[in-house]
């Protein structure tokens, strides 16, 4: 009985893929396979591989060995511990990330999410806890989901690590980072997350694994950070989909 149903799934799902054949997430061009990028896209995603900074997790020009930081990380460490993205924030990944955020394709999370699982498996071997960054209940309510808890519900499930979507709040409705510099970001988000009291006993001596869409200057995730080292995480790592790179030699940018 058992075969025979998952004869008839195959079967429906061969029947789907004949009348709405897959295509490419980010161009809609024809793809072997549902929520996969076509051979164009992939090779336009610029992908960050080691060498990189162990702490910033940005890539160096050239490879000088492992195990090393980069000034920025050395002159100006970050809250978090260590901070890995798929990708740089350009091109067919700039886009694939507006899309999700802006244009309503919360179906995008499922191949990101996978792809942050794949990037920061030193993270997720070592993580007790996944956590998204939250977005403000009133933005929450504009935009009608969090991109940041899609894509921490994929990695958590790909990852199988528990995951805890209200173990922090954010208290206030911060100005759009875009267009701040990262000063103003900083000042921005002063006082901006919280670790509710409720939450307390799941994050207190766990190592957080804290997901976002996008690193920037890395102002959002060092308040998160902040916030959840307070309430008594023994460590926070920062794993993202893109991340803001320019040459390749600064740290958080």
């Amino acid at each position: 009985m058992r075969r025979g149903h998952v004869a008839l799934a195959a079967g429906l799902r061969g029947l789907v893929g004949i009348v709405y054949p897959p295509t490419c997430i980010a161009c809609r061009a024809a793809t072997g396979e549902a929520q996969a990028l076509c051979p164009a896209c992939w090779n336009g995603i610029g992908f960050i591989e080691r060498p990189y900074c162990e702490r910033l997790g940005t890539p160096f020009p050239v490879d000088l060995g492992t195990g090393l930081m980069s000034p920025a990380a050395i002159a100006d460490p970050p809250v978090f511990a260590r901070a890995r993205a798929v990708c740089r924030f350009e091109g067919t990944a700039r886009d694939l990330v507006h899309r999700l955020k802006y244009g309503d394709r919360i179906e995008l999370s499922l191949t990101l999410g996978r792809m942050m699982a794949q990037a920061g498996r030193e993270l997720t071997a070592d993580a007790d806890l996944v956590v998204p960054i939250p977005l403000h209940r009133t933005r929450l309510w504009r935009r009608r989901f969090n991109q940041a808890a899609a894509l921490a519900g994929v990695v958590a499930r790909t990852a199988g690590l528990p995951l805890a979507p209200a173990a922090i709040d954010r208290l206030r409705r911060t100005r759009p980072q875009v267009g701040l510099t990262r000063a103003q970001r900083a000042d921005n988000l002063q006082g901006a997350f919280h670790v509710p009291a409720a939450a307390r006993g799941i994050v207190e001596g766990r190592r957080i694994l804290l997901v976002d869409d996008v690193l920037t200057t890395g102002a959002t995730a060092n308040a998160a950070a902040r916030a959840l080292l307070r309430a008594g995480a023994s460590a926070v790592d920062v794993l993202t989909f893109a991340r803001v790179v320019t040459d390749g030699r600064e740290g958080i940018t």
